[in-house]
C-alpha cells in the first residue's frame, strides 16, 4: 500500500445541532451526510424499521444497534490502525471480533489499493455538507472513496443505496475542493462471522447516485429552512 500525500485534508469538530450530527469545518457548521440520508429516507424504508422495533422491542432494538455501533468503531479502528502502519491489541471480546472482521476485509481487498491519499479523511461541499470517509485514493485503478462497513449479517446490493448515495457525497465533496475526478466508491464489507463482501459503483451508475443525493439535499434544505444554511445548490453533470 503507497502512501501519495496530495492533499491536505481540513480538521473538523463534530456537535448535535437539535439532536442531528453536524461538522464544524473550514468556518462553516455542516449537516452530516448521514444526518442529509436520514432525514430524507423514503417512507418505506421508515416504515420497514418501525415494524422491525415493533417486533423485536425497543430495548432489544437498542441493544443491536448499541452492539452493533461499538463493533464498527472497534473494527474501524482496527484499519485505520493497520493503514498507518501500527498494530492494534484490544483483547476484549468485542475487540478480538472486530480484529478478525477487519484482517477479513485486509486479506480480501486490500492488495486492489494501489494508492493512500488519506485515512479518516473529513470532505465537506461548501455551503451544503460534510462528513468522513475511511479512505481516499486509487483502487483498481480508479480515484476512489473507500469506505469500510460491518454487518450483522450478509447484505444484498439492492440494500445498500444509502451506502453508495455516502459514498457519491463525498466523491463530489473532494471533486469540488481538490478538482479531482473520483468515479468510483468501493465498500469493503464484513458481517460478525467473518463473511467478506465488496460492492463498487464506478461510471454512470455512480454518477446516477451523484445526481439522487443532490436530490436529497433539495429536499433536506426545503424541510429543515429553520437551520439557517442557505443551500447555493446550483452543480450540473
Amino acid at each position: 500500500m503507497k502512501w501519495n500525500k496530495l492533499y491536505k485534508y481540513p480538521k473538523s469538530t463534530k456537535s448535535l445541532v437539535e439532536g442531528n450530527r453536524h461538522y464544524d469545518v473550514s468556518n462553516e457548521i455542516l449537516p452530516s451526510v448521514t444526518t442529509i440520508l436520514q432525514a430524507t429516507q423514503s417512507e418505506e424504508k421508515t416504515a420497514s424499521l418501525a415494524r422491525w422495533k415493533s417486533k423485536v422491542g425497543e430495548n432489544e432494538a437498542e441493544r443491536v444497534k448499541n452492539e452493533a455501533a461499538a463493533r464498527g468503531t472497534a473494527m474501524h479502528k482496527f484499519l485505520e490502525y493497520y493503514v498507518q502502519n501500527q498494530k492494534l491489541l484490544d483483547l476484549t471480546d468485542e475487540g478480538r471480533e472486530a480484529s478478525s472482521m477487519g484482517q477479513a476485509i485486509i486479506d480480501n481487498s486490500f492488495k486492489e489499493i494501489e494508492e493512500v491519499w488519506g485515512s479518516e479523511v473529513t470532505l465537506f461541499y461548501p455551503g451544503l455538507y460534510a462528513g468522513q470517509t475511511d479512505l481516499c485514493g486509487i483502487y483498481s485503478g480508479r480515484e476512489s472513496i473507500i469506505d469500510f462497513k460491518q454487518t450483522n449479517k450478509p447484505k444484498r446490493r439492492e440494500w445498500i443505496e444509502d451506502y453508495f448515495l455516502q459514498l457519491a457525497a463525498y466523491a463530489m465533496a473532494h471533486d469540488v475542493i481538490y478538482n479531482t475526478c473520483v468515479d468510483q466508491g468501493v465498500i469493503l464489507m464484513c458481517s460478525k462471522d467473518g463473511f467478506f463482501q465488496k460492492f463498487t459503483s464506478t461510471g454512470k451508475e455512480f454518477t446516477g447516485y451523484k445526481h439522487k443525493f443532490l436530490a436529497k439535499i433539495d429536499e433536506f434544505y426545503k424541510k429543515n429552512v429553520n437551520l439557517g444554511v442557505k443551500n447555493p445548490h446550483k452543480t450540473n453533470f
